[in-house]
């Protein structure tokens, strides 16, 4: 077995995961990647060394003497960089965007992972928007952010890797003297006729004013043009009660002064909201941020799509694969 001047540790990890796991399913839910992914890494590495490291049949997975040969080396390298990533890590806290306060996905997540990770710091960070936080992301300002994968440019996206988190119903924000006001569910066809807030002109949420768009098309509702970008809870409420304009939100976005959040339905329409970092990020805290997606979405149904739920296509598509 010849090795290259380089290995990247990511191909090591795949590797010793499906050595301890001798099943490649398995350790890809491990890992938190898609099956065909964790496959291309671990012939990827096979390449690299020139040895066959696994034999695969259709009804088993057993290690080859070269990888017998490998494994202890590969565990050996792999805690040496989880050992450095632990002694420095410890003073750079995981950076996570909630995209603005009141939102209850993002904390939620990240009030779990503080849990699974209590040596570790996790501060939250409120960009407004998971376009803008992109940029944050790829420039490593931020570790990771939550939103709508789907959306982003795919320039962006090539930079980004994500884990679907949630289908979030989507909801109306109504002054409490709106004639919707008194229901509790607002039907779509009932906002024919009306011009909803949804973001436009906002820079740093372009993602979520193209789903209203895609939402309403057919409808008869229009998306309200630009407002002067608030800055500040105060601002947005103030600039939002002056145009009185019916909001576009998530059932779990904080009712405002004088305004009542009411579901939508007739279809429910569903935000899909992913967990979105660089490709690359190493943190030691990053694999408990992962696992409290994992276990709060399976614990709240977050990946259940409703019966007859929107969503469009292309955000189906996306949230049916993670990295």
């Amino acid at each position: 077995m010849s090795a290259p001047d380089h290995l990247d540790p990511r191909l090591l990890r795949a590797f010793t995961t499906v050595a301890e796991e001798l099943h490649f399913t398995r350790a890809a839910a491990r890992l938190y990647v898609a099956q065909q992914a964790l496959s291309r890494d671990v012939r990827r590495l096979e390449r690299e060394l020139r040895a066959e490291l696994f034999v695969r049949t259709t009804r088993q997975v057993t290690l080859t003497a070269d990888g017998e040969r490998l494994l202890p080396y590969a565990r050996r390298a792999l805690q040496a960089q989880d050992d450095l990533l632990a002694a420095f890590g410890q003073a750079r806290p995981l950076l996570v965007d909630l995209n603005s306060p009141g939102l209850a996905t993002g904390r939620l997540v990240l009030e779990r992972a503080r849990e699974l990770a209590p040596g570790q710091e996790l501060m939250a960070r409120y960009e407004s928007g998971l376009t803008y936080a992109a940029g944050e992301l790829l420039a490593g300002r931020v570790d990771a952010s939550f939103g709508r994968f789907a959306g982003l440019d795919p320039a962006l996206r090539a930079g980004l890797a994500h884990q679907p988190v949630r289908y979030e119903p989507m909801a109306v924000v109504l002054p409490e003297s709106h004639p919707l006001a008194p229901l509790p569910e607002v039907p779509l066809a009932a906002l024919a006729g009306e011009t909803v807030y949804a973001g436009a002109g906002n820079p740093r949420t372009p993602e979520w004013t193209d789903l209203a768009h895609r939402l309403f098309q057919t409808r008869g509702i229009d998306v309200a043009p630009p407002a002067p970008l608030a800055v500040g809870e105060e601002e947005f409420q103030r600039i939002m009660g002056k145009a009185g304009n019916p909001v576009l939100a998530v059932v779990s976005f904080p009712a405002m002064a004088s305004t009542v959040v009411r579901p939508l339905v007739d279809p429910v329409p569903l935000s899909p909201v992913s967990l979105v970092w660089r490709k690359g990020l190493v943190h030691p805290a990053f694999d408990a941020l992962r696992r409290a997606v994992s276990q709060v979405a399976a614990e709240n149904g977050w990946l259940r799509r409703p019966a007859g739920g929107w969503i469009p296509a292309a955000d189906a598509a996306v949230m049916s694969v993670r990295d």
